[in-house]
């Protein structure tokens, strides 16, 4: 008889990888990760009401007792990011169960965290559920986009759908902040960061023509060295640093337990916050990125030989807008910064900043309570998350939606998301399915 990590490991195999170009998908991975689904959880399957959304993404509703009742929405998404990078210490779509140093069980493998391990732990706390006869006080939804990874179109129809069908939901929970330790200054306790809002996305293609022709008799100032210099300067002018409510709140909440005098610092943020702002922006890359607009240069395009000179040159800057900050405002002041050069800024795709969900009330309750019962040690907070997630889309549909990962992770376990040895602790995984049967019970 499988056990849930067994059936974690599973769907680990299943390289379902999105790419932004559709025609480079392997959609018959995305055909058999629904088909394992169905086998590894049956009573799901067919005891829920389930339909195909957008192609290859899946929504399951969860009858309630009560159809008038605001439902809850419990989200996941079932693609990963490529693992075809150097470096792997082990195959990355052979989700091996070893024991690592510290003596901890460990599933290896892309999507271990981002996000099937997510999606594993909603859908073991289903089925248990459902075995024990249990039934949601209201409707619970299980929406499980299929190409997040790609900012695609998989949530969005999603909400499309439940948008016309009238549906509000009181809660939304999505990946997002987790449970944490070490990322605040004088506080030692576990943090569990909820994302209350995120930053929103944009991508802008920096661009400028000269003359070509020949490597051998190159022209001076060409198109390649006139977008190095703006790339350059565009690196050296950040955006204006803010400090947005959100995040103010976070350090309230934290700030009470440290120390003095560091206590009546981060508790009084309102007398500090020019202060707070300042050092914020220059403790280090996350805690800048928290409090301001950024701009990465990702790609970068010049001539398609080694003996042509560019005639176009073009880069990809990949932007991140801060809460209170706008897409007009983050694409003027590119522009601004690159103009000297002759280089042109344009918006290639664009989402503004997602709205603030509220840090108490209901919603935020249940959900600080389900976090409590799991992780009694840690101290929840908002925050804003720095990356985008499906949940934005969302907000189309409920003001409380929140991202937050049901598990305790390491900077170390962190730091592979997105890149080598993406692993999860056994105890991580399966203390994240009682998460999601807490929240559940407490519909």
């Amino acid at each position: 008889m499988s056990t849930p990590v067994d059936r974690l490991r599973e769907l680990i195999r299943i390289p379902t990888v999105s790419r932004s170009n559709a025609e480079e998908v392997d959609w018959a991975a995305f055909d058999a990760f629904r088909a394992t689904l169905a086998e590894l959880f049956p009573l799901v399957h067919e005891r829920l009401e389930s339909e195909l959304v957008g192609g290859a993404s899946l929504l399951f509703r969860w009858a309630g007792k009560d159809a008038a009742a605001a439902p809850l929405v419990l989200m996941a998404h079932q693609d990963v990011v490529p693992a075809d990078e150097p470096g792997w210490q082990f195959p990355a779509f052979e989700a091996e169960l070893v024991r690592d140093e510290d003596g901890e069980e460990r599933i290896r493998g892309r999507g271990a965290i981002d996000d099937k391990g997510a999606l594993g732990s909603i859908l073991e706390a289903v089925e248990s559920l459902l075995a024990e006869d249990f039934t949601p006080a209201a409707d619970v939804y299980l929406a499980f986009g299929h190409d997040e990874e790609v900012a695609g179109n998989g949530a969005p129809a999603i909400v499309d759908l439940l948008e016309a069908r009238g549906v509000r939901p009181a809660l939304v929970v999505d990946e997002g902040g987790a449970v944490v330790e070490g990322i605040f200054p004088g506080v030692e306790a576990p943090i569990a960061v909820v994302g209350v809002s995120e930053k929103g996305l944009a991508g802008i293609e920096l661009s400028v023509e000269r003359s070509g022709g020949h490597a051998s008799t190159p022209v001076r100032d060409g198109a390649t060295t006139r977008l190095a210099r703006a790339i350059v300067r565009l690196d050296r002018s950040p955006a204006p640093a803010q400090l947005a409510e959100p995040t103010a709140e976070m350090i309230r909440r934290l700030g009470a337990h440290t120390k003095q005098p560091m206590r009546f610092l981060f508790t009084h943020v309102g007398l500090f916050r020019g202060l707070l702002t300042a050092v914020f922006s220059r403790l280090g890359p996350e805690t800048n990125a928290m409090v301001r607009t950024t701009y990465a240069v990702t790609r970068l395009r010049g001539s398609a030989g080694d003996n042509v000179i560019a005639e176009k040159a073009t880069a990809m800057v990949n932007v991140r807008i801060a809460v209170g900050s706008s897409l007009a405002e983050a694409l003027a002041h590119i522009q601004q910064v690159v103009a000297r050069d002759g280089v042109e800024a344009r918006l290639v795709y664009g989402a503004e900043p997602s709205p603030v969900s509220p840090s108490e009330g209901e919603a935020w309750d249940r959900l600080s309570a389900s976090i409590g019962a799991l992780f009694p040690e840690a101290i929840v907070t908002p925050y804003v998350m720095l990356q985008a997630s499906d949940g934005r889309h969302f907000t189309r549909v409920s003001d409380h939606v929140y991202r937050f990962l049901p598990f305790d992770l390491t900077t170390a376990e962190r730091a592979t998301l997105h890149a080598i040895d993406e692993s999860i602790r056994v105890s991580t995984y399966l203390r994240g399915i009682e998460f999601f049967r807490d929240l559940l019970a407490r519909s």
